[in-house]
């Protein structure tokens, strides 16, 4: 693991510890063995970074159920071996971060089992916890999705609020066509998407748009043979009960924001 994730684990454990876990220090020193068990079905995310946590503190740890990884109810992810005190303070931020990541792998899984074609990806967006934006990624990939933009310096992406504050469409993607040789155009209707086409966008995001728009659209950029020239993402709306609809409109990408904005983590639970 490099020097700055483990610096960030470091900071993780620092902020829940304070100046000392003032409870686990009434415990006496002497050796012992936990693991963690899920209460749940689940897709196992965030194992490495756990186990990196208990490192920290000088904790041993055998990991019995990889990333990406199912787990069922009952079934032991990880053995913790080390002093009874170095576990117990670890115990809340190893957990914290292995339900998060957990259920945002899990959640991902189940989305993607509800594409019927591989063509089409998954996709999370920026709308992540503050601090913990790789990690949330990290457990989309884990889960069988794809990152998309990390952080804002990695790809333009015109916006709404961007054309709102900056003049027309047009000017934003001339500008953005001058330094850049891949940039993304959000659009509200079929007619800007066709322009955003025309003048090269990389990607084309069709902001909530129903599926019989999408299919509308991609039919009248193949009329004027811009389809293959561009790739095409919906977003907006987007959920685990239309989720088929909309990949069967023939979109590349799904953007869906709820799958690290509106987590639901994995019971698990650290036990002696």
């Amino acid at each position: 693991m490099n020097a700055s994730l483990r610096k960030e684990l470091q900071s993780f454990l620092a902020e829940d510890i304070g100046r000392g876990d003032i409870t686990s220090s009434l415990l006496p020193k002497k050796k012992l063995t936990a693991k963690i068990i899920s209460r749940e079905n689940a897709i196992v995310a965030g194992v490495i970074f756990a186990k990196e946590l208990f490192k920290i503190k000088g904790c041993k740890v055998k990991i019995l159920k990889k990333d990406g990884q199912s787990v069922a109810p009952n079934q032991t992810i990880m053995v913790i071996s080390g002093d009874a005190r170095q576990i117990l303070t670890c115990e809340r931020t190893a957990l914290n971060l292995l339900t998060r990541m957990s259920g945002i792998a899990t959640q991902t899984h189940d989305l993607v089992s509800k594409i019927p074609s591989k063509k089409t990806r998954i996709f999370a967006t920026r709308k992540t916890a503050p601090g913990l934006r790789f990690f949330d990624k990290e457990a989309v990939k884990i889960g069988g999705g794809e990152k998309h933009r990390l952080r804002l310096d990695e790809m333009v992406m015109i916006k709404d609020n961007h054309i709102a504050a900056g003049g027309s469409l047009l000017d934003l993607i001339h500008k953005a066509k001058k330094k850049y040789k891949k940039f993304e155009v959000e659009v509200e209707n079929n007619s800007d998407a066709i322009l955003a086409a025309k003048e090269g966008a990389s990607i084309i995001m069709l902001d909530n748009f129903s599926p019989q728009q999408i299919k509308k659209t991609i039919q009248n950029l193949k009329i004027k043979k811009l389809r293959d020239k561009v790739k095409i993402e919906a977003s907006g709306g987007i959920t685990a009960k239309n989720i088929s609809q909309y990949a069967n409109t023939g979109v590349d990408i799904i953007s869906v924001g709820s799958i690290t904005n509106a987590v639901k983590g994995i019971d698990m639970s650290l036990e002696i």
